[in-house]
């Protein structure tokens, strides 16, 4: 199956605006995080993790992020797909039926969520005024997609919680990655958060608090896939 880096605009997300949640909250997620120990990676996941970093460089970058957030999309997408199959196989277990179509809509949420980050992350390339490169930024990820969709979905149809484990991995290390990045760079503190394409996504003070926001992001899509270990 074809992976497409598409931008369909998100139905919505699935963890709080900053309005609702307030600066203090976000400054204290984001420590919660630091002090937190790493999850165990699985094999599997420390792959992906040193392909990106030698593809990608391992300091943590915009357009890094970029690139991990079209992969983070994946997983939900094929869980959602495979969902969906299950649900036309089932006859007259209501019971069965309502428990998959709320799956169905989990997976819906949390992609559309990481949907969200992607256009995040193209509008602050965007904003720095630099170009994609047509290797790195648009093929690349194209053939790292392709591959790791058809991994999620194998895993998923082979074993679901193999793959939600992997995903667990991938959201803790997104959680930790977005964490670090905003303590290394406290010039983000005072560099507003004006979008245009990404308004809906929430308002927020600074990018600080648009990176810990996603940070928490992250955090919730792992807790959702651990739930399935």
């Amino acid at each position: 199956m074809t992976v497409l880096l598409d931008r369909a605009i998100p139905t919505q997300r699935t963890a709080p605006s900053t309005p609702t949640q307030g600066d203090p909250a976000l400054r204290f997620g984001q420590q919660e995080t630091l002090a937190a120990p790493r999850r165990r990676y699985s094999l599997a996941a420390r792959f992906l993790f040193v392909q990106m970093d030698l593809l990608y460089g391992r300091k943590s970058t915009i357009r890094k992020f970029r690139v991990l957030e079209v992969v983070a999309r994946l997983p939900y997408r094929a869980w959602e797909m495979q969902t969906h199959k299950q649900l036309k196989k089932l006859n007259d277990d209501a019971g069965a039926f309502a428990s998959l179509v709320h799956r169905a809509r989990t997976f819906r949420a949390q992609q559309d969520n990481e949907q969200w980050h992607l256009m995040i992350m193209d509008e602050l390339v965007a904003q720095s005024g630099e170009k994609l490169g047509r290797f790195k930024q648009q093929l690349l990820p194209r053939v790292i997609s392709f591959g790791y969709w058809h991994f999620c979905w194998l895993l998923y149809a082979v074993k679901p919680r193999w793959s939600h484990r992997l995903n667990a991995d991938f959201e803790d290390h997104a959680e930790h990655t977005y964490a670090e990045f905003v303590q290394d760079n406290p010039q983000l503190e005072a560099t507003p958060w004006q979008p245009v394409v990404c308004a809906d996504y929430g308002s927020f003070a600074s990018q600080a608090d648009l990176f810990r926001q996603i940070c928490l992001d992250e955090r919730s899509h792992k807790q959702e896939s651990e739930q399935h270990l």
